[in-house]
């Protein structure tokens, strides 16, 4: 193929960028801004600075239309929820005596006002506060910030193009307030909300916006006919509103199926849709349906979830095609840049032959640059980018680091008897009590402790070499003995280590494990200030020594209780990473699940009676749509009990998942087989015990009774009353009580007060049980 030059010459442009800056400049201003050592004016700057670099770098690397509106101080969806005047009516007064302190209090809470829900964005690691609404919201226009930061980048000199979440996705996304009654469906305030959307892009025409990207990516999930007829409404009453900008309605994650003539034959001038491998059936699917005649094609061809380099041949062929099928293509990431790290090229630990397989948001934006170039020019222009390219890409094919046939020869002799664990839960569960001794309604915590500031800085200094590991691990060992401690006076009944050694959950065994790289400074936003290196999946699996067990039995040793072991599963240990692309991800998972295997068994040898292996990404990793969850879930729940099903019936199996809604997946929660489960519920008001009740769960479940993701205490009341909430659907015998998540985030003082309230409240509803021992 050869590209030939369009008649409108490509453009090339992204959707979004990642928001913290190189250092995680944006993250330390918040929480300066937090704990009153920045002011308001401060951190204002800082973030108009990184916004002025995101801009500069983005044209400097050949980004025709840079987008504004991406940018967020914690959420762009929360930022929606604010510029349409969706603010719950328990934050109303905060928000009015501070908008900038109002809006922390609706991520964060307060000590006396819960926060918003948060919960995944699709199938990505990103968290976004969801919308509340009722049938008495009203709407109200506040184009304050997107008017100001378009503004900003005009001035600046940039072509700008605003990006907005679009109202049906917004609405799509929403759950209905508390204390709104069962049935009410916020996709019918469509109507009361188009005006405002109306007003706002009207707002943003008149602050020169030539274009506006309004972003739909909920179309690409399985949508009923009301809500396609939903979205046809919204955009031909957006498409009729006078005084707008032209309009790009962006999809991504996936194929667009029946939305797509929906969207196609909109009055509006663009489209953006996915052409990566999740995507690709777009490309058909836009043939299918003539094209889009007359209208602006914003092409995503680079992948923007992974951290590999773009196929330039494989791309250009893709974009080749669609010459014939819009009066412009241009070309973008398939999603927003949000979901990598800024520069590969600051990854000076890795091999710079591996380095070169590698593209983060700076080298993907220079690819993007590369292909509109080649699309625009011919393939001639771009000559030596292309012969790098294939050059990069056999190297990576043919490297040893992606086949070791030990591993390879392992996953192919898998058996159906190692999947499954070799007695019923009936008779494992009378064989742990036995050994457990434990009490109606036992209380644990979900793993980590606070990492605090003490703990990151004897890991810095453990690698600047001011201390040597003797004197790490003295301070480790300290670190777990306040822990244990702690825990005991407290009386919590199953211990945990508190994981004062680990980095983070995924990364401190991808460090440990082959096949993986390790970052340095490869930040992605999870959610608000929290920030994470997720490690790369280059190559084959395997465990050269034990990674936990001596942490692990270190605790054990200091008391009688039992301590839980604390392993991360093979689906998040997926999930989290940036996976190889070259596999199918049911491989990569088997060759993680017997790495992990090795280490359960380990830890049973030493003693470990109860055993956590977490997947808080079993439901955010499953597919968008319906059609594609049987084959997921068969690999997904096969990888959970690879990993576990090779201990005794008398050693006590957990698993844990949270930011999830779980209603979906509770049959493959019950395929997993864990002995017990702890879930994230402190916000949805133990919405998810109900559904497994529902379900019939025949095992020992945690739904959890205090809210981790905000700084707010919950009182013994509160979270007394929550267990008993919970005890309407779990009966006493199987329900455990403990936290949403771990602790990590968390500070000591919070930590202790909470605590001490949810072992008082297991206390006083255990006392009102008939028959309890205790």
């Amino acid at each position: 193929m050869t590209a030939k030059p369009t008649a409108a010459a490509a453009r090339a442009t992204v959707y979004g960028y990642p928001r913290q800056g190189q250092s995680r400049d944006l993250k330390k201003a918040i929480e300066g801004y937090w704990k009153g050592r920045v002011s308001a004016g401060a951190l204002r700057e800082t973030a108009a600075g990184l916004r002025r670099s995101h801009w500069r770098e983005l044209t400097e690397a050949g980004v025709h239309e840079v987008p504004t509106g991406d940018f967020s101080y914690y959420d762009h969806v929360l930022d929606t929820s604010v510029m349409v005047g969706a603010v719950p009516e328990r934050h109303r007064a905060a928000v009015a005596a501070d908008a900038l302190d109002g809006y922390f209090a609706m991520a964060r809470g307060t000590r006396d006002v819960a926060p918003l829900e948060m919960t995944k964005w699709f199938d990505t690691n990103y968290h976004y506060l969801v919308p509340e609404l009722g049938p008495d919201t009203v709407f109200t226009a506040d184009s304050s910030k997107q008017v100001a930061e378009l503004e900003e980048a005009v001035a600046a000199g940039h072509t700008a193009r605003p990006v907005l979440v679009g109202p049906v996705t917004y609405l799509l996304l929403a759950k209905p307030a508390p204390g709104v009654a069962a049935g009410f469906e916020p996709l019918t305030l469509l109507d009361r909300l188009l005006p405002v959307y109306a007003q706002v892009l009207a707002e943003l025409r008149a602050a020169g916006a030539e274009w506006v990207q309004l972003d739909e990516p909920a179309l690409v999930q399985d949508r009923t006919p009301a809500d396609l007829n939903a979205a046809a409404r919204a955009y031909r009453d957006l498409g009729a509103a006078t005084g707008r900008p032209k309009l790009l309605i962006a999809s991504y994650f996936g194929r667009l199926g029946e939305a797509l003539p929906v969207l196609a034959k909109a009055p509006v001038e663009g489209l953006a849709l996915d052409f990566t491998e999740a995507g690709a059936a777009n490309l058909e699917d836009l043939a299918a349906v003539g094209g889009l005649p007359g209208k602006r094609l914003v092409a995503g061809v680079v992948n923007g979830r992974n951290v590999w380099i773009n196929d330039y041949q494989k791309s250009l062929t893709v974009l080749g095609t669609l010459l014939g099928l819009a009066e412009r293509v241009d070309v973008s990431a398939s999603c927003s840049l949000l979901h990598v790290p800024l520069d590969a090229a600051a990854e000076r630990d890795i091999d710079p032959q591996v380095r070169r397989w590698l593209a983060f948001a700076r080298q993907k934006t220079r690819e993007i640059s590369v292909l509109a170039r080649g699309l625009a020019r011919g393939m001639d222009s771009i000559a030596a980018e292309l012969a790098a390219n294939r050059a990069d890409l056999a190297s990576r094919a043919g490297s040893a680091l992606t086949h070791d046939p030990a591993v390879r020869t392992r996953t192919a002799a898998v058996t159906d008897t190692d999947g499954h664990r070799a007695q019923p839960y009936a008779e494992r569960s009378v064989a742990q009590r036995a050994r457990l001794g434990l009490p109606l309604l036992p209380t644990t915590t979900i793993g980590s402790f606070p990492q605090t500031d003490e703990l990151r800085a004897a890991r810095a200094d453990l690698r600047a070499g001011r201390i040597d590991t003797a004197g790490y691990e003295a301070r480790i060992k300290s670190e777990i003995e306040e822990v244990v401690s702690f825990q005991e006076k407290t009386g919590l009944d199953v211990l945990v280590h508190g994981e004062p050694e680990r980095n983070d959950m995924v990364q401190y065994f991808a460090e440990q494990l082959t096949g993986y790289l390790a970052t340095q400074a490869g930040w992605v936003q999870s959610y608000g200030t929290r920030y994470v290196r997720p490690p790369v999946l280059a190559g084959d699996v395997s465990r050269p020594e034990p990674m936990t067990v001596r942490w692990t039995s270190y605790a054990q040793s200091l008391t009688s209780k039992p301590v839980k072991g604390m392993l991360t599963g093979p689906v998040t240990m997926l999930a989290w990473s940036f996976v190889r692309d070259d596999q199918p991800l049911g491989e990569s998972a088997r060759q993680v699940a017997f790495a992990l295997r090795d280490e359960v068994n380990d830890l049973e040898a030493g003693g470990t009676s109860v055993i956590q292996v977490d997947e808080p990404a079993l439901r955010e990793t499953l597919p968008l749509r319906a059609a594609d969850h049987a084959d997921y879930l068969a690999w997904a729940t096969e990888a959970f009990r690879l990993t576990t099903s090779g201990v005794r019936p008398d050693t006590q199996i957990h698993t844990h998942m949270c930011y999830a809604e779980f209603g979906d997946v509770v049959q493959a929660i019950d395929e997993l087989d864990a002995d017990v489960i702890s879930l994230e519920a402190a916000r949805s008001h133990m919405q998810v015990a109900r559904e497994l009740a529902g379900h019939g769960y025949p095992r020992g479940a945690g739904p959890g009774v205090w809210d981790i993701h905000s700084p707010r205490v919950p009182s013994t009341r509160e979270a007394a009353g929550l267990l008993r909430t919970g005890l309407e659907a779990i009966p006493a015998e199987r329900l455990w009580v403990n936290p949403d998540c771990g602790l990590k985030t968390r500070g000591w003082p919070e930590t202790r007060a909470s605590l001490e309230n949810l072992v008082a409240a297991a206390r006083e509803v255990r006392s009102g049980l008939a028959g309890d021992p205790t």
